[in-house]
C-alpha cells in the first residue's frame, strides 16, 4: 500500500490540504477517564478522527473500485512478468537520488554507498535500470524516505490519518512525502510538454505497478478481514515501524570502497566492522 500511496503526485495536494480539513473532521470519542482498559486501547489505537479516517477510506475503495484496480488489472493482462519486473526495476532506479538523499540525512554512511553503487550499476550495466545487477553484484536494493529520516531524528508521527488519495499515513509521513517530491530530481529539472509527459507518465505507470504488486493482498484483506480498515491501520503501522527499526539498526561501518566483502569466517569479525 505504501508503493501506491507514493506513486501518486495529487497526493502532495492531499496532504497539503490537510490542515484545512482537519478542524472540520469528526473525532472518535475519548474514554472516561475511569475506563482504564477503554482509554488504553484508545491511546494505542492512536485515532482521534477515526469517524472522518473511515469516510476516506470508503472514498479510496470507490476510487480504487473503478480506476486503480481496473488499470492494475489491464496492466498485469497486457504485460507479462518478466516485462512487469523491468518496469518495476526502472521506477525502483529512478527514484534512487531521492534515497540517497535521505541515506544521507540519516547519517548512514554504508547505505548511502549501497544506494549510490546499485545507481551507478544500474543505470549503466544495468540497462538504464532495467535489469537490477547491483543485487547480484553484492548490493540489495533497501527503501527509505523523509518520513523515515524524520523518525530517525526523533519527530513524533502524531495521529493516524487517512486522506484522500494518499491513504493510511500520519502528519510525519505525509509531510516526508512532500519533501521526497521536493528533492526528487525530476521535480525541478526540465521544462516544457515532453517532460511534463514523461513526468505524468512515471507517476502513472508508477501507480499501476504498485497496485498490480498488491492485487491479491489488498483482496484477501477486503474479503476476510472483520474490519478491513482497522486492518490496512495496522498493517500501515507495522510495515512503517519495521523499515525504521533497520533503518536505525544498521550501522554497518563503511569500508574503504564499497564493494562486497568475503562472508565472515566462524569466530572472525566482519570486514569494516567495530572489533
Amino acid at each position: 500500500m505504501r508503493a501506491l500511496r507514493r506513486s501518486v503526485r495529487l497526493t502532495a495536494a492531499a496532504a497539503l490540504a490537510w490542515p484545512l480539513i482537519g478542524p472540520l473532521a469528526g473525532c472518535a470519542t475519548r474514554p472516561p477517564a475511569g475506563d482504564a482498559e477503554a482509554l488504553q486501547d484508545y491511546r494505542a489505537t492512536n485515532d482521534p478522527l477515526e469517524p472522518t479516517n473511515r469516510f476516506f477510506y470508503r472514498v479510496n475503495s470507490g476510487i480504487d473500485a473503478v480506476v486503480f484496480k481496473p488499470a492494475a488489472e489491464g496492466y498485469r493482462f497486457l504485460f507479462p512478468k518478466p516485462i512487469r519486473n523491468g518496469i518495476h526495476n526502472l521506477l525502483a532506479n529512478l527514484s534512487t537520488p531521492v534515497v540517497l538523499a535521505n541515506d544521507m540525512m540519516q547519517s548512514k554512511p554504508r547505505r548511502a554507498g549501497d544506494t549510490f553503487m546499485r545507481f551507478l550499476i544500474n543505470s549503466t550495466v544495468g540497462i538504464g535500470g532495467v535489469l537490477d545487477v547491483a543485487k547480484n553484484w553484492g548490493y540489495p536494493r533497501h527503501e527509505t524516505d523523509f518520513g523515515v529520516t524524520l523518525a530517525l531524528w526523533g519527530a513524533d508521527p502524531g495521529p493516524f490519518l487517512f486522506l484522500p488519495i494518499l491513504g493510511p499515513t500520519d502528519p510525519r509521513d505525509a509531510a516526508g512525502f512532500g519533501v521526497d517530491i521536493a528533492i526528487d530530481p525530476f521535480t525541478w529539472i526540465g521544462k516544457g510538454a515532453v517532460v511534463t509527459a514523461l513526468d505524468w507518465s512515471r507517476y502513472a505507470v508508477s501507480a499501476a505497478d504498485a497496485r498490480e504488486r498488491v492485487l491479491e493482498e489488498v483482496d484477501n484483506i477486503k474479503k476476510t478481514a472483520l474490519d478491513p480498515y482497522a486492518t490496512f491501520r495496522s498493517l500501515y503501522r507495522q510495515h512503517r515501524q519495521t523499515q525504521i527499526d533497520e533503518t536505525r539498526n544498521d550501522n554497518r561501518a563503511t569500508v574503504p570502497a564499497w564493494f562486497p566483502q568475503p562472508p565472515a569466517q566462524p569466530g572472525a569479525a566482519a570486514p569494516g566492522s567495530p572489533r
